[in-house]
C-alpha cells in the first residue's frame, strides 16, 4: 500500500544553539514507510560523517521513525524542510514548511 502524504511538523523559529526537533510521519503505507529529509530541495544525508556536505552539521536522522534532531542549530540550517516517506509501493512528500534560525 502506498504511503499517504506524511505529517511533517517542523518549528517556525529557533535560537542559535538550541535543539529542534522535525517530525515525519503517516501510518497507512505497507509494508512499514521509511522517512528522507530534504533542505530546500536537497536531501538531507542520515549519515552525517559520511557525507562531506553535512560533516559539521549536528543533526540526527532516523529513517525509520522520521525524526530529524538538531542539537545545536545554526544560522546554516534555516531553510524550507520536507520529508518524504517511501515503501515498496511509492511515495509520499509533504509540503515545505520553513525553519528559521
Amino acid at each position: 500500500v502506498k504511503p499517504m502524504t506524511p505529517r511533517c511538523s517542523v518549528p517556525k523559529a529557533v535560537p542559535v544553539g538550541k535543539t529542534a526537533s522535525l517530525h515525519c510521519h503517516e501510518n497507512e503505507g505497507y509494508p512499514k514507510s521509511t522517512y528522507s529529509w530534504y533542505r530546500n530541495s536537497e536531501p538531507l544525508s542520515p549519515d552525517t560523517k559520511s557525507s562531506a556536505k553535512h560533516h559539521n552539521s549536528s543533526y540526527t536522522l532516523n529513517p525509520t521513525t522520521g525524526t530529524l534532531v538538531f542539537h545545536a542549530v545554526h544560522k546554516g540550517d534555516t531553510g524550507r524542510y520536507s520529508c518524504i516517506a517511501t515503501n515498496d509501493a511509492g511515495f509520499a512528500k509533504c509540503d515545505e514548511q520553513e525553519m528559521e534560525v
